[in-house]
């Protein structure tokens, strides 16, 4: 056996077939858009200032079009972290004022004196190769299920990006020859995880009154969109302290949980 056929088996990956078209030195053709935007600021910026002040916004320009750290921009990443910190900001100061808070007990929320509200989550299901029968059915079963909805209901579609660390190996392998393959495997399951995203969908049901009456036809309400929700191939779970806080917020309801 030579020295080529030594170590562990190494796959080699095929190109990206989504991968973005280059354009000269820039990574793209909205790269180089931005290095134009770059020049064109500068040269407006001459006569005002200094015709050496263009020099420096365009080699400027120039480095953060075609420089992506990561895959990502530096302008656009600064761009993210500025928004992300306003948003943070902003939901800081929301929570600080006392008129916007809600309390969540057990697994209601409350939004007003006479008003609570139950929030489901619940994931996807495919159906895009599902037969015509199975398709049809399950139409007719969630067309059911609104009809039935009595009251105030509400529903948010989101996505969330999958966590790698369920989908890892747990443990290392007792051979270390197999350390490698290991690795490589992990890596490959973070970038797919990373580019893959879930389905989540929020339902909320509520309750005009706080009568101990609508407290209870509320929790009917719940058992039953809970029931016809796993009739469509769906995992839902009611949301209670700490995940019904963070839905909460998704809503722009600020929640503070009490023990009362």
């Amino acid at each position: 056996m030579d020295d080529s056929e030594a170590g562990p088996p190494v796959i080699g990956l095929p190109e990206r077939l989504d991968r973005k078209m280059r354009l000269g030195p820039f990574p793209s053709s909205r790269d180089a858009l931005k290095f134009v935007t770059y020049a064109a600021a500068g040269a407006l910026l001459a006569p005002f200032a200094s015709p050496w002040v263009w020099l420096p916004v365009v080699c400027l320009g120039f480095a953060v079009s075609i420089w992506r750290p990561d895959g990502q921009a530096v302008d656009e990443r600064a761009l993210a972290f500025t928004l992300w910190k306003i948003r943070a900001w902003d939901r800081r100061n929301s929570m600080k004022n006392e008129s916007s808070r809600t309390i969540v007990r057990q697994a209601l929320l409350q939004l007003s004196p006479h008003r609570y509200v139950a929030i489901l989550r619940t994931g996807g299901t495919p159906v895009a190769y599902l037969p015509p029968d199975e398709l049809s059915r399950r139409f007719e079963l969630f067309r059911e299920l609104l009809r039935s909805s009595e009251g105030s209901i509400s529903f948010l579609a989101t996505t969330v990006p999958i966590r790698s660390l369920s989908v890892r190996p747990p443990t290392l392998p007792e051979d270390e020859r197999e350390v490698p393959a290991l690795s490589g495997y992990s890596e490959l399951v973070a970038l797919l995880c990373r580019r893959r995203l879930l389905r989540r969908v929020y339902i909320v049901l509520g309750a005009s009154a706080g009568s101990t009456e609508e407290i209870g036809r509320l929790e009917g309400r719940v058992a039953s969109m809970l029931e016809r929700l796993t009739g469509l191939g769906l995992r839902p779970i009611r949301l209670k302290d700490r995940g019904l806080t963070e839905a909460a917020r998704r809503f722009g309801w600020p929640a503070e949980v009490t023990h009362g």
